[in-house]
């Protein structure tokens, strides 16, 4: 039986009276996109925060590529191979969109001083090949506080794709952005992500997205996995259509 990319067991942790997760169990396979979706509050970001250790859960395990990380530091995680991009880039803005894969790459390879001599570093040309990548290459010399909400977004991709990771957790790819470009911006996010061959576990609200570019959906509620399936089981579904989507089943 082939190992799963991650796994997590029986996690468990509440907030006052919420239950973020109640005895969750889930599996994720290398090189299938996993789409999280559910009502807010329901644990959704919990349980990113729990695999790339920013919080603790009560009971439970998490394993990367059979290597149990429930309770190592979110930086020890990365350096396995988990990546993190938040809701909200979380970028240097008054520095350019090279600077900023230059200080992860810094990140990954120990350096203390990510800025110094950048042009000489021997990774300045694979960051700007990660740039051209996620669509970015025109922008690379521009301080990030100029970008678009869109850019930022690919950016931040980027600055991730920038740590070599296996897996990629992602809290809703598209917020923020306009609706013009949220399929523009996942058609570049998808096909990158595929050339660097990193696995995707998205939160997200909007169906659409989810439809074209998950391979299964995981149905969160109260802190369960409620369901799990293809976008066209699952969006089809009389409890996904009434408490997730907001429509009274036909």
């Amino acid at each position: 039986m082939t190992t799963p990319l991650l796994e997590a067991r029986g996690l468990e942790i509440r907030f006052g009276g919420v239950v973020a997760a109640d005895h969750v169990d889930l599996t994720i396979a290398e090189g299938r996109n996993l789409a999280i979706i559910g009502p807010n509050g329901a644990g959704k970001t919990t349980f990113l925060n729990i695999c790339t250790g920013w919080i603790k859960p009560t009971k439970g395990q998490v394993f990367f590529r059979g290597e149990e990380v429930t309770h190592l530091p979110p930086r020890k995680i990365v350096r396995r191979g988990v990546a993190r991009a938040f809701q909200i880039p979380q970028l240097f803005t008054e520095h350019t969109a090279l600077e900023n894969l230059m200080i992860a790459v810094s990140a990954r390879e120990g350096r203390q001083s990510p800025l110094l001599s950048m042009g000489a570093q021997p990774e300045r040309r694979e960051m700007l090949e990660l740039l051209d990548l996620v669509g970015c290459a025109d922008v690379a010399d521009r301080p990030v506080v100029e970008l678009s909400e869109g850019q930022r977004k690919l950016i931040d991709i980027a600055v991730a794709l920038a740590l070599k990771p296996r897996l990629l957790l992602m809290d809703e790819p598209t917020s923020g952005v306009a609706s013009s470009e949220k399929f523009e911006i996942m058609e570049i996010l998808v096909a990158a992500l595929s050339q660097a061959a990193v696995t995707a576990v998205f939160v997200e609200h909007d169906m659409g997205i989810v439809k074209n570019y998950a391979d299964e959906v995981a149905v969160w509620n109260s802190g369960e996995v409620q369901l799990r399936g293809t976008p066209e089981e699952i969006l089809a579904h009389p409890d996904v259509i009434r408490d997730v989507i907001g429509e009274e089943a036909a």
